[in-house]
Formats: C-alpha cells, sequence, structure tokens
C-alpha cells in the first residue's frame, strides 16, 4: 500500500502546472460553437489546438439550420469552387480578351452604308415604333442601358443627317438610385450638358422585387428623341424592309 504522506510532493518539486481551459477562451470558444461554428474554425479563432477546440465544444452539437451556418457553408463552397475553377476562368477570360481584339481589329471602322444598315437594325429591335392601333405615330424614340448601342444610334442618326440640335435627352431610372450622377454619366458620354437633359422620368421602387441592376454601376436607361423625325421613321422603315425582303427563309 503506497503511504500517503510519501504521495506529496517535496517542498522543492515544483507543483503541476494548471491544464484546465482558460475561461475567456473557453466562453469564446462555446460562443463560437453556439453560433455554428465548426471545431477547426474555432481552434483558428481562438487561438487552440483542435483537439483542445473538440474537448471544449463536443458536448455542444452545432446547429446546422441557423443563418449564419448555412451562410459559412455557402461561403466555404463557393471559396472552395472559385479555387477549383480560378485557373479555368483565367484561361478563359484570356482567351475572350484575344478573340474580342481580334474581330475588333477585323470590322476596324464602319463605312456608311454598313452603319446606315446596322443602325436601323438596332433602332428596330430597340426603338419606338408605329403600332396597328397608331399606325402614324412615327417619331423616332430610341431608349436603351448600353453605351455602346447609344453611341451606335447616334452615330447612326448623324450619318442620316440628323443635327445635333434636333435631338433631346431623358434619363429613365428607378427612384432609389442616384438620378443627379446618372444624368452627369449620360451627359458626359453623348456630350451634352447635363442642364440640358429633359426631366428624369423615376420609376417606382419596389423593396419585394429582387433587382440585379443596383449599385454605383446602375444608371438607368437613356432616351434619345428625335424631333420632326417622322420622315426619318420612314427611312428607317424602309431599310428594315429592303433587308428583310431579300430574306426567302433560314437556310435556303
Amino acid at each position: 500500500m503506497t503511504d500517503p504522506i510519501a504521495a506529496k510532493p517535496s517542498p522543492t518539486q515544483p507543483a503541476r502546472r494548471y491544464r484546465g481551459p482558460i475561461p475567456e477562451l473557453y466562453e469564446e470558444a462555446l460562443r463560437l460553437r453556439r453560433r455554428g461554428c465548426t471545431v477547426p474554425e474555432i481552434a483558428r479563432r481562438v487561438g487552440v489546438a483542435r483537439s483542445t477546440a473538440y474537448q471544449w465544444v463536443r458536448h455542444l452539437p452545432i446547429d446546422r439550420d441557423s443563418d449564419e451556418a448555412r451562410a459559412r457553408r455557402r461561403a466555404h463552397s463557393k471559396a472552395m469552387t472559385d479555387a477549383q475553377w480560378s485557373q479555368h476562368r483565367a484561361v478563359r477570360d484570356a482567351a475572350r480578351a484575344e478573340t474580342v481584339a481580334k474581330v475588333a481589329a477585323w470590322v476596324k471602322q464602319l463605312r456608311h452604308r454598313e452603319l446606315v444598315l446596322v443602325g436601323a437594325a438596332i433602332y428596330w429591335c430597340e426603338g419606338g415604333k408605329a403600332k396597328p392601333w397608331r399606325p402614324n405615330d412615327c417619331r423616332v424614340k430610341f431608349i436603351n442601358s448600353d453605351p455602346a448601342l447609344v453611341l451606335l444610334f447616334l452615330r447612326f442618326v448623324e450619318a442620316l443627317g440628323v443635327a445635333p440640335t434636333a435631338l433631346r435627352f431623358r434619363v429613365s431610372i428607378h427612384e432609389s438610385a442616384d438620378e443627379a450622377e446618372a444624368v452627369r454619366w449620360w451627359a458626359d458620354l453623348v456630350g451634352v450638358p447635363a442642364d440640358d437633359f429633359q426631366r428624369s422620368t423615376l420609376k417606382r421602387h419596389r423593396p419585394e422585387t429582387r433587382r440585379r441592376n443596383v449599385g454605383d454601376g446602375y444608371r438607368g436607361c437613356l432616351t434619345v428623341h428625335v424631333l420632326r423625325s417622322s420622315r426619318l421613321y420612314w427611312k428607317i422603315e424602309g431599310i428594315m424592309k429592303g433587308m428583310s425582303d431579300g430574306a426567302t427563309g433560314w437556310g435556303r
């Protein structure tokens, strides 16, 4: 039988160091676990070994249905996907940039006839047209959010002899956006003073609608009106008739 007196450490031997959890770190680990954090994440954020973190929180099952846990899983999944496809995307983006540059160099400068045909086609797709219930409404009005198409349309009407003084500009944008900044941006693009723009059309903001056209890059649409434009409309109508008359059917 071991002598209990002999088992006690001598006064010259150092006492055993305390091995229990540090209270502040332990409480932080529990708090993180209740928020849905995994053991590796707790160990990293608290600054302890994974085995230690596991011992501290193993009695608390992770809440995988909490909003934070779901958000963390989505973030982790996105990070893993981005890492897996990052090289593929870099190659794809480089190939895209090379293709765009080569084709742009091939196009070079549109000749007058090409500009007129392309301009009429984009207007017929995106511009205002006469309707069966208002057949004589032949005003030329073009609206678009793509700055490249807007500039191409302006080149088109200029090629058909429209003077800059015959153009009117109006921004159409959601009321929750920065309307004044959008007007300045479009005015700078088309080279017209912002004060010359007509009063903007504000669209009602509906919070329940999940719109993606938000943020600093959202500038609404620009509407370009051409004054006294009936004859110009007739010309566009004729251009489209000429192009469509030559089409006898797909693949023929």
